[in-house]
This record gives structure tokens, sequence and C-alpha cells, in this order.
């Protein structure tokens, strides 16, 4: 019998070397992760609020929106997922809910972090968290709900207001209250990204973030911990190929001049699987 995903990623996270999870907001990115040749998805939150609704990450996007988005991209790819679920939607009632709708819609990992909500930003300013018990809570009630063999990510964000001793003493309480990974969210120093696999007994989440808090030190060098996130990068790299080829087309008048900064129509069509749609389609005459 074939394990789950969920618990394939269990064993992968825990084998090493470091799982790096490219991040997507849409189906059709998180197709060329796998096509790329990543082993699993992180379905971003930011990414969400920024390409769905054109917003910043300040807690905008609800359950409903979230779940829908990664239902898509579950039937587009067969790796696990990894969800982004903020603050859990609510209180730790809340939060068994949040648990039981998202892994219905594919997630196989879910992260929950102990922000005030709405939450900003893990590399935005004005940010604040919960007392340690509440998170404690609402990780209790994850557990509870889960129905599969999901992990569950406890994210931290208590670094930038209570420093960092403070970060990673609430990461051992959420491992100790069964959290399978913990996430403290912009250490500002090599030196502090560095000790965390050491600072504590569950496997760490590294956040590799442009322009945000955190070093941007390379893979090779984050090899201890469990999952190495490269959260956005997909989508800051798609916003910059579409301002490239507009301001091309705009300012040379022609679609064909776009040439390199385009994908061709058939590396489009193969993409998005349209010879086995096409497939189907002869098989059911349709």
């Amino acid at each position: 019998m074939t394990a789950s995903l969920g618990a394939q990623l269990r064993d992968r996270v825990k084998s090493g070397p470091a799982l790096v999870t490219p991040g997507t907001a849409n189906a059709l990115a998180a197709r060329i992760i796998q096509d790329v040749g990543y082993e699993t998805v992180y379905v971003t939150g930011a990414g969400i609020a920024n390409s769905f609704l054109g917003v910043p990450d300040i807690g905008l996007v609800t359950l409903t929106e979230l779940a829908a988005h990664v239902q898509a991209i579950r039937d587009a790819v067969d790796v696990p997922l990894i969800v982004d679920a903020d603050t859990g939607f609510g209180n730790p009632v809340g939060v068994t809910r949040t648990v039981r709708v998202l892994e219905a819609a594919g997630a196989d990992a879910i992260q929950i972090e102990d922000q005030v909500s709405p939450k900003r930003c893990g590399h935005f300013e004005g940010k604040a968290v919960v007392a340690t018990d509440d998170m404690l809570a609402k990780i209790g009630a994850a557990m509870d709900a889960r129905r599969n063999d999901t992990l569950l990510i406890a994210r931290t964000d208590a670094l930038a207001t209570q420093g960092f001793e403070a970060a990673v003493g609430r990461a051992r309480r959420y491992a100790e209250a069964g959290a399978d990974l913990t996430f403290v969210e912009g250490p500002g120093t090599v030196e502090e990204l560095l000790a965390l696999p050491d600072a504590v007994p569950v496997p760490q989440v590294a956040n590799l973030v442009e322009g945000g808090e955190t070093p941007l030190l390379p893979v090779a060098e984050l090899q201890r911990f469990g999952v190495v996130l490269l959260a956005n990068i997909a989508l800051q790299g798609a916003i910059r190929g579409m301002q490239r080829v507009l301001r091309h087309v705009r300012d040379t008048g022609s679609v064909a001049a776009a040439g390199d900064l385009i994908a061709d129509w058939s590396e489009r069509q193969r993409l998005v699987g349209k010879p086995h749609y096409d497939a189907l389609g002869e098989r059911y005459r349709c």
C-alpha cells in the first residue's frame, strides 16, 4: 500500500536533507514547480493575497478563498502541499474547522502562526503575537481535528517584538505540544538562523524572502533545516517577467518581437496538460 502524501512528506522531512519548497498562489505555478523538479509545493497566503486580491499580506484572504486555491492546486499536481493558514482563521474552535476544510481541499501540511489577527506579513513592521497559551490551545485543537497524516507547522513571529530567545522558547513549547515542525520567522542574523536546528527538538523551517529580515544564505548552508521555503520567489519572478514583456510590446508595438521573453505556444499547452485532455477527448469521443 502506497503511503499517503502526508506520510511521505513526514518521512522526507525527517530523513533530510532540507526540503527546498517554492511557493505558489495558483495551479499553473504549482505545475511549473513540479515540472522543474521540486518535491513539494507551498501554498502561500501572501502570494494569494497579492495575486488573487491585489493586496498586501495583511490578513484579508478568507478560509473559503484559501481552500478554493488549495483544491485547484491539489488537482494540478501530485506532490505534497504545505498550506499557509495564517492564524488559523479564528480561535481554537475555528482552527478545528480550518484543519478539516484544508485537509478536505488537499493539504498535506498546515502552517499556523501565533500573530494577533488580522496578521501581517512576517517581514512587515507592526506585528503582535498572542499569548503563548492561546497558541498552544490552537495547536491542541489542530492536532485533535486532524483526520489524515497531515503535518502541523507552528510558526512564531515573536522574534520581532520579544527577541530571539523568547521566540525559541515559544518554538520549543509548540514542539512539546505536538507540532511536527516549528518555524521561527524573521531571524535577522546568520548566527540566529543557523542556531535554530539545534535550539528546538523538531525539524525547523527557514524562510528566504528577498527584501525580508532573514539573511539569504545558500541552500547548501541550510541542509540541517527540515524545510527551506522560497515562498514567493516564483511570484516575484512572474511579476518581473510580466513587466518586461508588457513594456517591450508597448515600446516596440510587436508581439512577435517579444521572442525569448515569453514561453512559446507549445510550452504553454504542455504545462497545462493539453495532450492529456486531448487523449481524454479521444477516449470518450468528446
